[in-house]
């Protein structure tokens, strides 16, 4: 056989082979970037049920700092309707990043109740709060880097020209960008 009829033929196959294969990859990096936000979203989800029961303990004992109890319901039903609404990542980032330094104050406040640190039950959803807070940011890590992978594929040559033929758009990483939110609450002992 013509070494020739051979390279020509081998090209003709590699080209769809090559498509293909990457092509695949990408719908699976896109499969393992949605698992990686249903972690996300899950644990998000645990902390948005946890904030009533977090205020309602609150309140029994600071009943007139109201204006804080308020504004930290006001926050996490801003980050509840940003998830049901399905925005954009960076405006669920940032409603979370306020639910977030709210909280942070709600459990500054604790530190004025002496009565309020030593309920078993405050004492429980405030480490229930941090240890969810370890799991979104656990979560959140997995998530950014998944979708750093899928981007550094998705614009370097030749996957490049995949991601076009077959619209795989660009991901937002999930990012805090307050300073005062980067950091989980802090349980006081």
């Amino acid at each position: 056989m013509d070494p020739l009829v051979v390279v020509v033929v081998a090209v003709l196959l590699a080209v769809p082979l090559a498509l293909i294969y990457s092509y695949n990859r990408f719908v699976s990096q896109r499969a393992s970037m949605d698992a990686a936000w249903a972690g996300i979203d899950v644990e998000l989800q645990r902390r948005h049920d946890l904030v009533p029961n977090l205020v309602r303990s609150v309140q029994g004992y600071a009943a007139h700092e109201r204006e804080l109890l308020e504004q930290v319901v006001e926050a996490r039903n801003r980050a509840v309707a940003s998830v049901d609404a399905q925005v954009a990542l960076g405006d669920q980032a940032r409603a979370e990043d306020a639910l977030t330094e709210r909280l942070t104050g709600l459990l500054v406040l604790a530190e004025d109740y002496p009565q309020l640190r030593a309920d078993r039950v405050f004492l429980d959803l405030q480490r229930q709060l941090v240890e969810t807070e370890d799991r979104i940011s656990a979560a959140r890590r997995l998530y950014n880097l998944e979708v750093a992978a899928y981007e550094r594929r998705r614009q370097a040559v030749p996957s490049n020209v995949v991601a076009s033929m077959f619209g795989f758009q660009r991901r937002e990483l999930f990012e805090i960008l307050d300073a005062a939110a980067r950091h989980a609450p802090h349980v006081a002992t």
